[in-house]
């Protein structure tokens, strides 16, 4: 076991934490400075870059399309993924194991490869909108987390409930809806919270599936730093960091520590 008083894991730790926030708080500090372009130190404290977010349309489209594509996208895998973890839970299917690596699998492909599958075969080969082809790409990438977290909240949960249930009258379907989904609420908010961020916030699959007339969030901000270098990226990057961070803040509320170690022992 390791020894929390080793002074060289302490050191370690602060090394690896000044690294993931030293990056940060430059961000942070940045996205305040009067100055035309980013540079650190600032020399003069401003909140106009916030408001110049609001006054680049590509932001502010881009934030509503990538929010509906997350959205969409989140909800289509719960709407596939619950079904799915059900079967592989409750029934005794042949191959379990080879179905739990075939919907586990898109978080062993690179994110890249799948954005450029799909868009040779969606958009290319199929002809299919932008739109519809980038769903899918975003779907793939959440479906995963729904697999893992939902899975995790039907192996909590005592199976003798339902059969209490279906003694009690209720078939399997009214059972489904009145008993198994409400005790696994948290793993369903924290499925649909987590495949929000990680669609939100993704550039791979983004870049591969996004056109003229599709313009997502994060290839906004790409497109706008070819171009500028001043402090509004700095600003829409906290932006996105205090959205993100909310949205963790709910995460938390609903699955809290408990859960996170009943996954950890039955994972």
């Amino acid at each position: 076991m390791l020894n929390p008083k080793n002074w060289i894991l302490r050191i370690i730790a602060w090394i690896t934490l000044a690294f993931l926030f030293l990056p940060l708080i430059l961000v942070v500090v940045t996205a305040f400075g009067k100055d035309p372009v980013i540079t650190f130190p600032i020399h003069n404290f401003t909140w106009k870059w916030f408001g110049n977010i609001w006054a680049q349309p590509e932001f502010v489209i881009g934030f509503k399309m990538s929010f509906l594509t997350a959205f969409w996208a989140s909800l289509l895998a719960l709407l596939i993924g619950i079904p799915a973890v059900y079967a592989l839970t409750r029934f005794e299917l042949h191959h379990t194991s080879w179905f739990q690596a075939l919907f586990l699998s898109p978080t062993l492909i690179p994110e890249i490869v799948i954005g450029f599958a799909l868009y040779q075969t969606l958009v290319i080969k199929l002809s299919w909108p932008l739109w519809p082809s980038l769903l899918v790409g975003h779907f793939l990438l959440c479906v995963p987390y729904v697999i893992r977290l939902v899975t995790s909240e039907m192996l909590l949960l005592d199976p003798h409930i339902e059969e209490a249930a279906w003694i009690l009258g209720q078939n399997r379907v009214v059972t489904f809806f009145s008993i198994v989904l409400p005790n696994i609420k948290t793993g369903l908010i924290a499925a649909f919270m987590l495949s929000f961020i990680n669609s939100f916030n993704n550039i791979p699959i983004t870049l591969f599936l996004n056109g003229p007339a599709l313009n997502m969030l994060p290839t906004a901000i790409l497109n706008y730093l070819q171009n500028n270098y001043d402090p509004t990226v700095s600003a829409i990057s906290v932006v996105l960091m205090l959205f993100t961070a909310i949205l963790m803040f709910i995460i938390e509320k609903f699955l809290g520590v408990t859960t996170i170690r009943g996954d950890i022992k039955h994972g």
